[in-house]
């Protein structure tokens, strides 16, 4: 039965989800009663409604065939790029934007508006031609300059080049993750801020995503928590086309995608005439819509580069379809001309912009309302709408003196924590199942559950790559600053979604416990060795790696103030002391003169220690028992924040003549930049008490002492080269 509606009406509820106690059958019969009544309808006379209803079907048909036209040519005038899924996808963008999604293309940051994420981010052609018809500030000529350099049509979606344009995709999982992240966003804020009588924050989040989106291991991860939270306002419409690069889904995808979702806790529909069907969509959209208490998977099949010579094979994915098939399909679709948009075409998108900004006004005279009835909680929701911290939040950063007990930099993270955490409400968060070690719970956090969205504390599971993207998502959504942890070691799962945290400009706070070869009996397997090296080395990117609990402090204050650069705070399992001279103030500036040994004070400087973490103590301890050398002792705890710093001030970190010792219990290189000599990991670590584990590899107070004094004679009569004259530096 199931395959009979299936068959005749392209679309199938779940049968848990019916709305009738009715048998299939039953419900058959009338559906077929139903369409003998319409044709003997078709008989009589057609109305003036009938008309106008069928020149409507007839406009919206010519503007999704319109829209497979213009995103095969934007491909085919770049000589680059895939039309394949634009032109497959074309129907479900035309209901999305013309009959549900809330938007407003003069205000793209509209706080309300519904999110769209184009998961499968290749297929942009689609998404950028929406844009401009709808009348986002993307012109034709931006059209035509699809994948040029500078362009604002790049590649793939960027959230901080296109208007209109969420969340920035391309790996694929991670649109549909983003998205997950986003509507965790909406119920927090829904939660905190709306009343009965205002909805302030109601939008829905829309993801378009195909099987490759479904084939990475991050969305089952999303999927799985986003099912957990029964994130109602979250549906996802699967691009179900049973093609990918290789050729047919079946090579390598062949399970049931509708079971392994509604495993997850989600709502799943299908939708078997997704090329034609307007209808269907429409009506599967407006069914997740209304289950406010599941996610919502709608799978939607499809023909690949639907018009094309090509359709329904790999060749029309990735390459464009030629001008000889451009041309036929134009003439088969009705169109003609090059980048010539039909007057009824754009008629009918600008309307349907027009009608979002329409809506967007409603929303403001809606605020302005609440602003009368409830002006403190309208205070607050302006002043995070407008990503401004709370007037006097760094008073509340705590500080400590040299005789204050010793901690570990992940137990001063605790306390930083604590107070931020009271006077910053925008601040949420959690950890991939390491709470108690990672010690990000605040006090007077409680969970963000299903049922307890207003919660600040995200139990992410031990799902660290989702976890990052989640973050991401909320944090393109606004009005949040949020963070998540894990063992630093276990960053390297999140890094993809790190990766992408950077290149969106998401001030995403990670943190990262357990930071060296100093946890341990964990062993290799959980000591990070390489970790530094691959956040250093990533653009737009902190990466502070505090030496105690001042500096700790200082990391936080640096992450908060930096909204659109990523941080990651490394910190430590073992205790580090409160060292003299440790500034929390000084953190901004990536490194700092700790302390200065030498006897007499004018005697001329002799060597520079330098590290970050809790190889700096060592570094101090070493400091004061070579009493016969003059010693600048420099603590490092943000390499990009000090190569922001002027020559003048790089040049006072590390003198001109003066060789330089490094120590980190990581991988050795890239401290070259600063040092002539290293103490650092070469290999993995190993099993074993702490203590064994570092004098094993050198990182003691005696080996410090023995590699001064090497590295003093080495240079004892060569030239000491100053490391940071260098043409590439600025």
């Amino acid at each position: 039965m199931d395959r009979v509606l299936q068959y005749n009406f392209g679309y199938l509820p779940p049968r848990f989800g019916h709305t009738s106690d009715l048998p299939l059958s039953t419900l058959l019969a009338d559906k077929r009663s139903q369409v003998v009544s319409g044709q003997a309808n078709k008989l009589q006379k057609k109305t003036k409604s009938d008309v106008k209803e069928e020149a409507k079907a007839n406009l919206e048909k010519r503007c999704v065939n319109y829209v497979r036209v213009l995103s095969a040519e934007i491909v085919q005038n770049a000589n680059s790029g895939h039309p394949g899924a634009p032109m497959g996808c074309a129907p479900m963008a035309h209901v999305l934007w013309s009959r549900v999604m809330n938007f407003d293309p003069v205000d793209d940051l509209w706080i309300n508006r519904d999110r769209f994420i184009l998961s499968n981010g290749h297929a942009c052609a689609l998404l950028y031609s929406m844009l401009h018809l709808t009348g986002y500030s993307i012109t034709l000529e931006d059209l035509q300059q699809f994948r040029q350099l500078d362009s604002i049509t790049p590649g793939h979606p960027e959230n901080h080049v296109t208007p209109g344009v969420e969340v920035s995709t391309g790996p694929l999982g991670q649109g549909l993750s983003n998205g997950v992240g986003l509507a965790m966003a909406q119920a927090h804020l829904a939660a905190t801020f709306n009343r009965d009588d205002f909805q302030l924050i109601d939008n829905f989040t829309y993801v378009l995503c195909g099987d490759g989106c479904l084939q990475e291991g991050i969305t089952s991860e999303a999927s799985s928590l986003a099912g957990h939270l029964r994130l109602g306002k979250l549906i996802v419409l699967y691009d179900d086309n049973k093609i990918q690069i290789d050729g047919s889904t079946d090579l390598a995808f062949t399970e049931d995608v509708l079971k392994r979702y509604e495993a997850y806790g989600w709502q799943t529909l299908a939708v078997n005439d997704g090329d034609t069907s307007l209808e269907s969509l429409h009506a599967a959209i407006e069914r997740a819509k209304a289950d406010t208490t599941r996610p919502s998977l709608i799978k939607v099949t499809t023909t690949i580069g639907f018009g094309s010579s090509k359709e329904g094979t790999h060749n029309v994915h990735g390459a464009p379809i030629g001008q000889g098939d451009l041309d036929n399909m134009k003439k088969n679709f009705g169109f003609s001309g090059e980048f010539c948009i039909p007057d009824d075409v754009a008629e009918f998108y600008r309307s349907c912009g027009e009608s979002g900004t329409a809506k967007h006004i409603q929303w403001k005279a809606m605020l302005a309302l609440y602003d009368a009835k409830y002006p403190d909680l309208a205070v607050e929701f302006r002043r995070r709408l407008n990503g401004k911290l709370p007037d006097g939040w760094k008073e509340a950063l705590p500080s400590w003196l040299p005789t204050d007990k010793a901690l570990a930099t992940r137990q001063s993270s605790q306390q930083v924590l604590n107070k931020l955490v009271e006077v910053i409400p925008e601040l949420l968060g959690g950890s991939a199942d390491l709470t108690p070690s990672n010690l990000t719970k605040a006090k007077g956090m409680s969970d963000f559950q299903a049922k307890t969205p207003e919660g600040r504390y995200i139990r992410f599971g031990v799902r660290e790559h989702a976890m990052a993207a989640l973050c991401n998502g909320m944090s393109a959504y606004g009005m949040l600053r949020p963070f998540c942890a894990t063992f630093l070691n276990f960053i390297g799962y999140a890094l993809g979604s790190v990766r992408v945290s950077a290149l969106s400009h998401l001030g995403v706070i990670y943190i990262a416990t357990h930071d060296s070869i100093g946890l341990g009996e964990d062993g290799p397997t959980h000591q990070p060795i390489e970790a530094l090296v691959n956040l250093r080395s990533t653009p737009n990117l902190l990466t502070l790696r505090p030496a105690d609990a001042n500096e700790v402090s200082g990391a936080y204050a640096v992450a908060l103030e930096n909204p659109l650069t990523p941080s990651v705070i490394a910190l430590s399992r073992q205790g580090c002391a409160n060292l003299e001279g440790s500034s929390a103030a000084a953190v901004e500036l990536g490194a700092y003169v700790l302390a200065r040994h030498a006897q007499p004070a004018e005697r001329p400087l002799q060597i520079v220690l330098v590290g970050s973490g809790s190889e700096v103590q060592e570094l101090v301890k070493a400091a004061t028992m070579l009493s016969d050398l003059s010693i600048q002792i420099v603590s490092m705890p943000c390499w990009e924040l000090f190569d922001r710093q002027s020559p003048e001030y790089r040049m006072t970190i590390f003198p001109s003549g003066v060789p330089v010792l490094a120590m980190e219990a990581l991988s050795a290189d890239g401290w070259c930049k600063y040092a002539h000599s290293v103490i650092g990991m070469r290999t993995f670590g190993a099993s074993g008490p702490a203590k064994d584990v570092q004098k094993r590899f050198g990182f003691t107070v005696e080996n410090v002492m023995l590699k001064a004094r090497e590295l003093l004679k080495y240079y004892d009569g060569r030239t000491v080269p100053n490391l940071l004259e260098r043409p590439d530096l600025p």
